[in-house]
């Protein structure tokens, strides 16, 4: 840490020394806000980044409207969808999503807490089986800012034991639930919150025992196929998906039937020896001691368990979980990648920062990150 401190200060005086007071706020703000300040603002920004106080200024760029209107929510509307892509309709995983930076709630809730935002003031009321309230709110130019709206999902959409975060949204059942065979969900809950996708997961050493009958063990007529490619991701994914066994997309809604797995996990037969899901356990097998990728993520406590919640729970206090955070919001507010040595140290920090002192919140994240890596 010491000596990530001391690269730290060498790096920003070399840049900072190259700007003034003014030039800095001007471009901290211009970051973070995605436009740049008032001059009363760039004013007090710059007093504080003149007087050795530039995280003070950073916060200052935080309370810019556009921030959450405008920078967050593109920013969060990608994990929304299958495409990732940030031109779609807002909605309540993104509405949720920024409503917990905006309260400056720790992040780790987005993936397993029983928390919900609606937009106060929408044209359109709420339903549990339409996305019109927000879309409205969108297309009507709402502060959302101002208008965002805490509530607990279980109020909402299902029952407290089944509420995991964003994930059982309805947007999120849209996206990632609806049709197929519930393994898309955890996929996706991967590449949007631990920056890894299955194929960079990849693991042909990992038993085999809860991979599905709809898996066929000779595909192309070839076993090999199987042993050398296939199991390399269902292994591991098929061990997770019974967390979601009681969970559907129907009517345009989610919807969760506790003690009955859904139809679609089970209906398809390719081999018939293979597991067949009667419950909602499940078990992460890529958390297993000195395997690639428990040393890749570091997942941390019990690695099995029922239900969604206690999986995105242990997924959220996984070490990529905040080296995922970190890696974006880097790649957000300093508009480049962490590929030299010198800036993967400095997301590796604030990972750490992240689960600890910074308690998951994104705020800080975005503040710490901005005032280390400005040029």
């Amino acid at each position: 840490m010491k000596k990530y401190i001391m690269l730290t200060a060498l790096v920003a005086g070399s840049a900072w020394g190259q700007m003034s007071p003014k030039e800095i706020a001007w471009k901290l703000h211009n970051r973070i806000a995605g436009v740049p300040p008032k001059p009363s603002v760039l004013l007090n920004m710059e007093a504080e980044v003149a007087a050795g106080r530039p995280k003070n200024a950073a916060r200052m760029a935080l309370a810019h409207p556009n921030f959450i209107n405008i920078v967050m929510k593109n920013w969060v509307k990608s994990w929304s969808n299958r495409d990732q892509s940030n031109r779609v309709d807002f909605n309540d995983h993104s509405a949720t999503l920024l409503g917990i930076i905006r309260d400056d709630i720790g992040f780790d809730q987005a993936l397993y807490g029983d928390i919900y935002y609606t937009v106060n003031g929408s044209a359109t009321a709420w339903a549990n089986n339409s996305n019109d309230h927000y879309r409205v709110a969108e297309s009507s130019r709402m502060d959302l800012n101002a208008n965002l709206v805490k509530e607990v999902q279980s109020a909402r959409l299902l029952p407290a034991a089944a509420v995991s975060g964003v994930i059982t949204t309805r947007q999120g059942a849209e996206a990632f639930i609806q049709a197929g065979t519930n393994r898309r969900i955890n996929r996706f809950t991967f590449m949007n919150f631990l920056c890894n996708d299955y194929e960079q997961l990849h693991d042909i050493t990992v038993s085999d025992v809860h991979v599905g009958r709809d898996v066929d063990r000779a595909p192309g007529g070839d076993s090999r196929t199987y042993k050398n490619k296939c199991v390399g991701c269902h292994a591991g994914q098929d061990a997770m998906r019974g967390a979601y066994a009681y969970y559907d997309y129907s009517g345009n809604t989610i919807t969760y039937t506790p003690g009955v797995v859904v139809n679609k996990i089970n209906k398809n037969v390719l081999y018939s020896s293979g597991k067949m899901t009667v419950n909602d356990s499940w078990e992460n097998l890529w958390a297993l001691p000195n395997t690639q990728n428990q040393n890749k993520l570091q997942f941390q406590g019990v690695n099995s368990g029922n239900g969604a919640k206690s999986l995105n729970m242990h997924l959220a206090r996984s070490k990529g979980f905040a080296n995922c955070m970190a890696k974006k919001v880097f790649e957000l507010v300093c508009m480049k990648e962490p590929v030299n040595t010198d800036d993967k140290v400095f997301v590796e920090a604030q990972a750490r920062a992240f689960e600890s002192s910074y308690g998951y919140k994104i705020k800080d994240l975005v503040v710490e990150t901005s005032v280390g890596c400005i040029k």
